[in-house]
């Protein structure tokens, strides 16, 4: 009974952890802690751990049960009970691998936590830029949809003057034809628009897991340091997860080294004779003999400290590429704030200084309709234009300052 009275509070359960709509950094929190990939890397790195315990220790101990000396041929065969020979065995043996071998199963294992972890951490980094991109691209949009809807609002006030116009004859019938048509047009820019706002809304939801996600609070202004960002190309998580790696191939030699040394084996064991007879116990131990080392261990070895400079050189080849890239982003970042300055301060005020004089000379008389209608078009264009470039600008700066940021920052 007391189940089904809970039933509708354990419904409401789920909105109200959404509830509420979604700052940048409310939204950065929830995509770290909901992020079902950065849980599974997570989940890794556990059982890295749990591994640990179990690397360097001592094999399990085998028992062996079985009978000696069973006559089966002569005057005694298959008669046990006459033979002073045949037994029951029962023993126990112990594989002990060299101390050298173990330590390198151990350095394998903690490798392979330092590597479970650095991957986590890329996971986690990949996360963090897909949300601030997909937060800084749904706050563009519907700031680019309300910027359209203004323009779409003043041109309909204008058009609505038109038959008025005609009827008083300074307008002529075909220019009302042209103000709806710029209208229609317009209005098939804000149906594009509205979709971008609904597609950026659900990039959201994938790193949030916010069904419904409402955005609120201002778009965060990241201050791009250049050489900050350089000095800290060698802490990147995806060169940490690189330095793991190259761990867990040094452990790798290690093992095949250790594989030249013997390992050992002890035994003991209890032997059980007709009552008769007298009983024994046994015991011996065992030593490998690693001898062909040449075409057995050699080899292993030869392969292990091939793949591990290997990774070296893959370390080398990504520090690069990041560098590249590094590069590469900041000159965009400058050609997008340049382009941003020059729309904002030049472009857009001389399409709203145009729309102003073409709706002064509307009223007096010296204007048609179409220019109107294409002053308002040209607005439209340097007013999502100014959007899309302080969108880029704002978009650089968090693509920098999060995936370049070094990991101890």
């Amino acid at each position: 009974m007391r189940l089904f009275l809970c039933l509708p509070l354990l419904a409401v359960i789920p909105g109200a952890v959404f509830a509420g709509p979604l700052t940048f950094e409310a939204a950065l929190q929830r995509a770290r802690q909901e992020a079902p990939s950065i849980k599974a890397k997570a989940l890794g790195a556990d059982a890295a751990h749990s591994a640990r315990g179990a690397a360097g220790a001592l094999p399990d101990p085998t028992l062996g049960v079985g009978v000696e000396s069973f006559p089966i041929s002569g005057p005694l065969a298959f008669e046990p009970s006459q033979d002073d020979f045949t037994m029951v065995r029962v023993g126990v043996s112990q594989d002990i691998p060299n101390l050298a071998k173990r330590h390198a199963q151990q350095a394998r294992a903690d490798s392979d936590i330092k590597a479970a972890e650095a991957d986590t951490a890329v996971e986690a980094r990949t996360v963090e830029v897909g949300t601030a991109l997909a937060w800084i691209n749904l706050a563009y949009a519907e700031r680019r949809l309300a910027a359209l809807d203004d323009v779409l609002s003043r041109l309909e006030r204008v058009v609505g003057t038109t038959p008025g116009a005609v009827a008083s004859g300074t307008a002529r019938p075909a220019q009302t034809l042209a103000g709806r048509l710029a209208v229609a047009a317009m209005q098939d820019r804000r149906s594009e628009l509205v979709s971008n706002v609904a597609r950026a809304r659900a990039t959201l939801t994938r790193w949030t897991g916010d069904p419904d996600p409402e955005i609120a609070g201002p778009i965060p202004d990241f201050a791009v340091d250049a050489e900050v960002l350089r000095a800290g190309i060698d802490r990147q998580p995806t060169i940490r997860m690189i330095d793991a790696q190259a761990g867990q191939a040094d452990a790798d030699v290690r093992v095949a080294d250790a594989g030249r040394r013997s390992d050992f084996g002890v035994n003991l064991a209890y032997q059980r004779r007709d009552p008769r007879f007298g009983d024994y116990v046994s015991a011996g131990v065992t030593v490998s003999l690693p001898f062909f080392t040449r075409n057995r261990q050699n080899a292993g070895i030869a392969a292990a400290q091939a793949n591990a400079g290997r990774i070296l050189a893959e370390r080398e080849a990504a520090r690069r590429a990041l560098a590249a890239d590094l590069e590469a982003d900041l000159a965009d970042h400058v050609m997008h704030h340049e382009q941003w300055m020059r729309a904002r301060d030049t472009l857009q005020p001389l399409a709203e200084q145009r729309v102003k004089l073409e709706t002064a000379s509307y009223a007096a008389g010296r204007a048609s309709l179409v220019d109107i209608a294409e002053a308002h078009a040209v607005l439209a264009d340097a007013s999502l234009n100014t959007l899309d470039r302080e969108a880029l600008v704002a978009a650089d700066g968090a693509r920098l300052t999060l995936t370049y940021r070094s990991e101890d920052r």
